[in-house]
């Protein structure tokens, strides 16, 4: 939660906001989940986000589910 916000851009975007941009998209989770695990860059602008190695994978399929209800 330093980096995302439930209603608000902090450093990433609102997670209300990746929920509607993955809403029905048929590889939403895996590719969400991955993203926690393994961070990424270029999807939401120039600052990367970073890695979460703690995460592990049935905890991040389980984040990135729950994002996905946030509409």
């Amino acid at each position: 939660m330093n980096c995302h916000a439930l209603e608000r851009k902090l450093v990433g975007p609102a997670l209300k906001e990746v929920a509607r941009r993955y809403a029905g998209h048929p590889s939403a989770v895996p590719l969400l989940a991955s993203k926690i695990v393994q961070g990424g860059a270029g999807a939401w602008g120039p600052v990367p986000m970073a890695a979460n190695p703690h995460v592990n994978p049935d905890e991040a399929r389980r984040l990135a589910a729950w994002i996905l209800t946030l509409k």
